[in-house]
């Protein structure tokens, strides 16, 4: 702990005493709360700060222990260690912190995730929820707006069912490819993960909605999460990792941030010093409170004075609920400071005033759903998402007037689509499509099929086709069906999620043999992919045309059937290299494969450092099977006429955008910087934009001056280097249509 950590307050004369030891686990006032004119804090026209200040004094050290623990709130038995019953009071799912009714504060009513409100283990048999397509999926949109859209429209379902505060916002960037949590990251590039998880939050706090953001740090893989040590150099994780959520930060005030399993650089994520107090609430003034995973905390005076304010579940995740009664022997023995404890609980509750939780209180089912139009915003992400990877002969867009014979094959296309599994998963409205799906060996988590079958979205599309569904599991009756037929779609998933890395980048099963098989069949096949990442493609020479859907969510089917037929011109690009093989990995072998949760490892990261995904591979010279910000669309574009110009203490970069083909459709023209120090490229901007036929526009993106500087850990400070810098206009960050120079001085950035 450093001098001055805690900033004491004219509050803080209340004091914590030892007697909170014997106070009962769920204890919580029952009277209401006073009149607006005995209770100043509930002001809205007051700072969050002054607010939390006024309601602290009337607390009892009481009312204050209880903001610092939280209990699960899921189906009995769902826990790892023995918990307490759930509270009457708690609406049923990860979680809930007791309030003040007596002075207007609310409870935390807490439920997964980023992608939709979870109902785990159906706890209420009656709640549905629209999910919507994967964090990597809304990624591949490039487009931060819609991932707003989506954030709001979870928000406001989750307020219907009574929950306040929404565990999404995962800011993390892709490591590890093979890592089965991929589907829940928007990316792997800090800039990008980091605006789009800013987007989302905003969403979602719009409807007075607290989120958080997560999870705080190097979240990189699910083998031994609990047990794994991610050793990195401290310039190369501010500069990649942490500048992710540094970058969400600037565009978005999270209530809470949500502290990570596993340990850094020796230190376990929920205790780390570093990156709780130094980086988080110091180096970037973060003001809200630092909650911990369900399970990632394992000490309470360490943990406590490295700046973890919340433990979450902790009875019956943790095993022991480190924040009550050991954290209270602590005080009493002088290893916590009781301002620690009155910091911790002002965070909490000035995250509630500045989110809206007080002001505007969540009431069971006031707010209505509306499946049909909420099913729209998660249509739009999907149809934006998508990605065309290879579109040989132009054998994309399909015709939809055509009376062509086309086979569809494989990938339960017939019942619905893909979602990734894990405490993200959403039960959708329609219910499970194949409720029969059970999980590997070993992996306890719903196996979900999203009600949204691309075989119907087809035929609606081409109703004067013939459209003819083969499961795929009978290989030779698939190309039987290929070779008789005009066009054969071949859709292929792999099932990705919590708790489940893959041990490579092939699809499971015989998928791949069955691909090649159908391709040999018939030259004009489609492959659609529904993955929670990349995967390795043997068959990609082979095949005409491939699509990746990502995990598509509740309306996904129809927007795959609108790509394929052309009534939504493909806009989506790769969030995410898709490299050859696992060979070209800076971990050809998953860390921690042979080992598990079984015992404690470490994850060597200092050979890539900050050279993640398409970093890496422009720094090691390799070429991948598709490179990040790769998309194909059915029309053309032209970029040109670049320029540059300097911007406080940043880039303006300006060009021209014309679509040169026949259809309306959307690029990305994305920004690449060059550095004069010679480290790998580093995206610098981009812009999604649609044009119709013939349209030009002329478009200007800020470089944000952190893209152009590194970090130096002796002063905590980034510097841009004198000198020139190159700056690219590019199609992918392999693919660059033009670049200038520009001369910059030398200047320095607060960390």
């Amino acid at each position: 702990m450093h001098p001055g950590v805690f900033k004491f307050l004219p509050w803080q004369a209340v004091l914590l005493t030892g007697a909170l030891l014997s106070l009962p686990l769920h204890a919580e006032p029952l009277k209401s709360a006073p009149p607006p004119e005995q209770a100043p804090w509930l002001d809205p026209e007051l700072s969050p700060d002054r607010r939390a200040e006024l309601v602290m004094a009337r607390m009892t050290p009481a009312e204050k222990q209880l903001l610092l623990y939280g209990t699960f709130a899921g189906p009995e038995g769902q826990s790892p260690h023995p918990a307490p019953p759930r509270p009457q009071q708690a609406v049923g799912s990860a979680g809930y912190v007791p309030g003040v009714p007596r002075l207007g504060i609310p409870a935390q009513q807490q439920t997964d995730a980023g992608l939709g409100v979870t109902n785990p283990g159906m706890i209420d048999p009656d709640r549905r929820a629209t999910a919507l397509p994967s964090v990597l999926a809304s990624g591949a949109t490039w487009q931060p707006a819609l991932s707003r859209q989506g954030g709001a429209m979870i928000a406001r379902e989750a307020r219907h069912y009574g929950f306040n505060v929404l565990l999404a916002g995962n800011a993390g960037i892709i490591r590890e490819p093979r890592a089965g949590r991929n589907f829940e990251m928007p990316s792997e590039d800090p800039l990008l993960s980091g605006l789009m998880a800013g987007a989302r939050i905003n969403g979602i706090q719009s409807e007075h909605v607290m989120s958080t953001l997560k999870h705080y740090a190097l979240n990189a893989q699910e083998t031994g999460r609990f047990r794994l040590d991610a050793r990195i150099g401290r310039q190369a994780l501010r500069e990649s990792d942490l500048l992710a959520f540094r970058t969400a930060l600037e565009v978005s005030d999270p209530g809470a941030a949500m502290c990570a399993y596993n340990s850094v650089n020796g230190e376990h994520a929920c205790a780390s010093d570093y990156l709780l107090h130094r980086v988080l609430k110091d180096d970037w003034q973060f003001p809200g409170f630092v909650m911990s995973d369900w399970g990632a905390v394992h000490s309470a005076a360490s943990a406590a004075n490295a700046g973890l304010d919340q433990q979450s579940a902790g009875q019956g995740f943790d095993g022991t609920l480190y924040f009550k009664q050991p954290l209270w022997q602590a005080l009493d023995r002088g290893k916590v400071p009781h301002a620690r404890i009155n910091d911790m609980a002002f965070r909490i509750l000035r995250s509630y005033f500045a989110t809206g939780l007080v002001d505007d209180p969540v009431r069971r089912q006031d707010e209505p759903i509306k499946p049909e139009a909420d099913s729209r915003v998660a249509q739009k992400i999907e149809q934006n998402a998508i990605v065309l990877l290879k579109n040989a002969d132009h054998v994309l867009p399909l015709d939809p007037d055509s009376r062509q014979h086309i086979a569809v094959i494989g990938g339960r296309a017939d019942r619905g689509v893909l979602a990734g599994g894990g405490s993200s998963a959403v039960i959708p409205w329609g219910g499970d499509a194949a409720p029969g799906l059970v999980p590997p060996r070993g992996v306890y988590t719903q196996r979900i099929l999203d009600p949204s079958p691309p075989l119907e979205a087809m035929r609606r599309q081409a109703p004067k086709a013939g459209i003819s569904f083969t499961p795929g599991d009978r290989i030779d009756q698939a190309v039987a069906a290929a070779r008789h037929s005009d066009v054969a779609v071949v859709f292929a998933g792999q099932w990705t999620a919590e708790t489940l890395d893959m041990k490579d980048l092939l699809l499971p099963g015989r998928q791949n043999e069955l691909i090649r098989a159908v391709a040999r069949a018939n030259p004009r096949t489609v492959v659609v992919l529904e993955t929670g990442g990349p995967v390795k493609m043997p068959w990609r020479d082979r095949v005409a045309g491939i699509l990746e859907a990502w995990y598509p969510g509740q309306r996904g089917g129809e927007a795959i059937g609108q790509v394929l037929f052309g009534a939504i011109n493909p806009a989506g690009r790769l969030p995410v290299t898709f490299p050859r093989d696992s060979r070209q990995l800076p971990h050809p072998q998953l860390p921690g494969r042979h080992v598990g949760n079984d015992q404690a490892f470490r994850v060597d990261y200092h050979r890539a450092g900050a050279a993640v995904g398409y970093r890496w591979f422009a720094r090691e010279n390799r070429t991948p099977l598709y490179p990040f910000g790769h998309g194909l669309s059915y029309t053309r574009f032209a970029f040109e006429d670049l320029a540059l110009s300097r911007h406080d203490r940043g880039v303006q970069a300006s060009f021209r955008v014309t679509n040169t083909g026949k259809r309306t459709g959307r690029t990305v023209p994305q920004l690449y910087v060059h550095a004069p120090d010679g480290s790998p490229l580093r995206l610098g901007g981009w812009r999604s934009v649609e044009l119709e036929p013939g349209e030009s526009r002329r478009v200007s993106i800020d470089i944000p001056p952190r893209q152009l500087a590194r970090f130096h850990p002796g002063d905590r400070h980034w510097h841009i280097p004198a000198g020139h810098y190159r700056v690219a206009l590019a199609r992918s960050a392999t693919r660059p249509v033009t670049s200038e120079d520009i001369e910059l001085a030398a200047a320095t950035l607060p960390p």
